[in-house]
């Protein structure tokens, strides 16, 4: 099992940046991939980025392309979404989630999830 606890949320104005973090925990040497998604109030989940744990392939949800950018500290096994330039739009809870390499190759699919960190952004 692989927990995974989120940080970093909070309330911001619009045009402010802000940096998300995600500390890996138990089978860390399990993560094939990590990922961030979120959820805005009365929509569905969506995603918005995601990284390979060895390759540090990147990946991007076009509404936060050039604006949010994934990172990972296999040291510290924590990922990182540094937040810039920020929209009302990206108001949401943000989740933290894993993938080991089956559900990886499959389509980037993770296998454990945080339990999320709110961002409110307000004008």
């Amino acid at each position: 099992q692989v927990q995974l606890v989120e940080s970093g949320g909070g309330l911001v104005q619009a045009g402010d940046s802000l940096t998300l973090s995600c500390a890996a925990s138990g089978r860390t040497s399990s993560i094939f991939g990590m990922g961030w998604f979120r959820q805005a109030p009365g929509k569905e989940r969506e995603f918005v980025a995601r990284v390979s744990w060895n390759a540090d392939n990147t990946g991007y949800a076009d509404s936060v392309k050039g604006r949010f950018t994934i990172s990972r500290d296999k040291a510290k096994n924590t990922v990182y979404l540094q937040m810039n330039s920020l929209k009302l739009e990206d108001t949401a809870v943000y989740y933290c989630a894993a993938g080991q390499v089956g559900s990886w190759i499959r389509g980037y699919g993770m296998d454990y999830w945080g339990k999320g960190t709110l961002v409110t952004v307000s004008s």
